[in-house]
């Protein structure tokens, strides 16, 4: 049994990226909850945590799958739903309407990313981010905010979302930095120092570098914290779930670590 912490559902509109011709690169996305639970029979994935599909740069598409990752959540007991939510100003409408949602039943989660757009350090963010926190502090939920090196997305700048929330609400942060850069800053010392100021802070390794999660697992060990703060996560559509799969298994080994990282953490998180 596998419980994948991070995928996603719904087709992306072509989109012509870098100056390109219009392409649709998530080639693997599902449009409907029938191919989704058919994807997690195929794979053995016994448990997810469903989030709307994003990439091209218009947030309401984004938010325009929110009421299908709770129709999924509903139809089927393993799906977990995550709300896609942003404290952009410009979106406070629409954020409104998503937190409006995350009462319902298999919802767990909700989804920031400032790859569309916003900052967590510009004053204009705080007050859409203290209501999202402060939502998901109300009804017990996860906040999973995606990193990568560079810009708003930079743990340097994500990382403030820890130090101002994580003492109240869960924080996931997604693919471990996203690079070099960012898993360096974390497995190099940010992330247990997180934990050993009691900050609510949990990652995934999806698309991690080679090297880090065996040092990641590696400074588990030595350290003697972070085994209940790792999930694995396969970001299918953009991730690849037979390639993530195998290279946490070759980190974590078939152990103790293993039981935590592929079942036993996301079940005390995501319940």
């Amino acid at each position: 049994m596998v419980f994948d912490a991070h995928r996603h559902i719904g087709v992306l509109p072509a989109y012509p990226f870098y100056g390109g011709p219009p392409v649709n690169p998530d080639t693997t996305a599902r449009a409907t909850i029938k191919q989704l639970l058919a994807d997690l029979d195929a794979e053995g994935t016994e448990r997810a945590l469903v989030l709307p599909n994003y990439g091209v740069p218009d947030p309401g598409v984004a938010f325009s799958f929110n009421e299908l990752v709770v129709e999924a959540a509903q139809t089927d007991e393993r799906i977990r739903a995550g709300l896609w939510v942003s404290p952009r100003p410009d979106d406070e409408q629409r954020t409104t309407a998503a937190l409006a949602l995350a009462g319902e039943r298999g919802v767990r989660a909700l989804k920031l990313s400032f790859l569309l757009g916003g900052r967590a350090t510009d004053p204009g963010c705080r007050p859409l981010l203290d209501q999202i926190f402060g939502t998901a502090e109300r009804l017990g939920l996860v906040v999973h905010v995606h990193t990568s090196p560079g810009a708003a997305s930079d743990i340097d700048e994500v990382g403030n979302l820890v130090d101002w929330y994580a003492d109240r609400v869960p924080v996931h942060l997604v693919h471990f930095g996203g690079g070099m850069s960012g898993h360096i800053k974390l497995a190099g010392s940010r992330f247990f120092d997180w934990i050993a100021a009691g900050k609510r802070v949990y990652t995934d390794l999806s698309w991690a570098i080679g090297f880090a999660p065996y040092w990641l697992a590696r400074e588990i060990e030595r350290r003697g914290i972070g085994h209940d703060r790792v999930l694995f996560a396969s970001d299918q559509p953009w991730g690849d779930h037979a390639g993530e799969y195998a290279r946490m298994a070759a980190a974590t080994g078939d152990g103790d670590l293993a039981d935590l990282v592929f079942r036993e953490n996301f079940s005390t998180l995501y319940r």
